[in-house]
């Protein structure tokens, strides 16, 4: 059988195949409500096969947001929004579903991406002040955020426990905590943007400490049979930053806690970055993460073809793969998967007849709305 289209488990969580669709941001929701958009997007990507969906980085805040369009869970509208695309998907789909639960900190109150990505001015129509480990802009030319004193912290924590506690209510199979990507958990992390001279600051295990807590405080809350585990940036691809040694450390830590999972990216705290960019080039510290953690690892970065993803799952350098832009390229990517290498793949009984006549096996009969 193809090593992707074996089962994984992420604690208790079950997945049919190891194929999970990225957070990918969508830069469309309207005070934080999901809308018809979003009931098209992601309804269209859980008719996929993929054996898990992980929805867009979601604030747990307003100034949380990382633009004024971000999907949120912070108020019974967005949670209401949100359970109206949920449960349509349940119905049609049997895909586990997870949510990402995030906060950006400083690299908030930004444009969308096409209408250029930069930091909207807290005067400025639709702007807020931002807030971080340090008073450190990501850029030169951005307004300084406040630096998050205790209070803040505290405040934050019980935002990420309220958004975790919708989570649970939207009957959400699992949990991923944002805290790669240069947002407000991995601002922290970092040296580059954490710059406190508290127990928060200095000492890798001092930075390691608030996003500890936030993990702690979700796991706490959210349904103990149901997973929660991390997105961590390996590296910040920037001298003296934020590294692969870091993030095993932190991922040890993450274990000890109960985290289910880890899923490896890199980049995204400074624009200072050199990012040495290739077909899987961030595979290799998800295989370190695997081999020297021990705990299952997601690996994500320009993973495209078929035989790639079956090589990296087959020589144990992750233990699934994560595809975000290809698959918004091609949404049936799992199908077209499942067809070289002669697996079965979950699809609606309204496709069944789509597939071609040479892989007639291809579909299974699953039933929907089973989760």
């Amino acid at each position: 059988m193809a090593h992707l289209f074996t089962p994984l488990k992420l604690g208790s969580l079950e997945l049919a195949n190891r194929i999970v669709i990225a957070p990918m941001c969508q830069y469309s929701a309207e005070d934080g409500q999901a809308g018809d958009w979003h009931m098209i997007h992601l309804g269209h990507l859980a008719l996929s096969g993929a054996g898990l969906m992980i929805l867009e980085a979601t604030a747990v805040s307003a100034k949380g947001r990382i633009s004024p369009q971000d999907l949120g869970l912070y108020s019974d509208a967005d949670e209401a929004a949100l359970a109206r695309v949920i449960n349509a998907i349940r119905t049609y789909s049997p895909i586990a579903l997870a949510i990402q639960l995030a906060h950006a900190g400083r690299k908030g109150s930004s444009r969308a991406p096409w209408e250029g990505g930069a930091q909207i001015h807290p005067h400025e129509a639709g702007g807020w002040k931002t807030e971080a480990p340090s008073p450190v802009p990501h850029a030169a030319d951005e307004v300084p955020p406040d630096a998050l004193d205790h209070a803040g912290l505290t405040r934050v924590r019980e935002e990420f426990v309220t958004a975790a506690k919708r989570a649970a209510r939207l009957g959400l199979d699992g949990i991923e905590v944002h805290g790669a990507h240069g947002y407000l958990l991995h601002q922290f992390l970092s040296p580059i943007a954490n710059k406190r001279s508290d127990e928060y600051g200095g000492s890798l295990d001092n930075r390691m400490r608030f996003p500890i807590e936030v993990f702690d405080a979700v796991r706490a809350v959210f349904p103990a049979a149901k997973p929660v585990w991390m997105r961590i940036s390996a590296t910040d691809w920037v001298p003296n930053g934020w590294d692969i040694e870091g993030t095993i450390a932190l991922s040890k830590a993450l274990k000890e806690r109960g985290c289910a999972a880890i899923h490896v990216t890199t980049g995204g705290v400074s624009p200072q970055q050199a990012i040495k960019i290739g077909p899987g080039y961030q595979v290799p510290y998800a295989q370190r993460v695997k081999a020297e953690v021990g705990l299952p690892t997601i690996a994500v970065g320009l993973i495209t073809e078929v035989e790639q993803a079956e090589a990296i799952i087959a020589n144990g350098e992750a233990d699934a793969v994560s595809l975000a832009r290809a698959m918004l390229y091609d949404p049936r990517w799992p199908w077209h998967a499942a067809a070289k290498l002669g697996a079965k793949v979950s699809a609606p009984k309204q496709y069944w007849r789509s597939q071609p006549r040479e892989y007639s096996d291809l579909f299974e009969n699953i039933k929907y709305g089973q989760r």
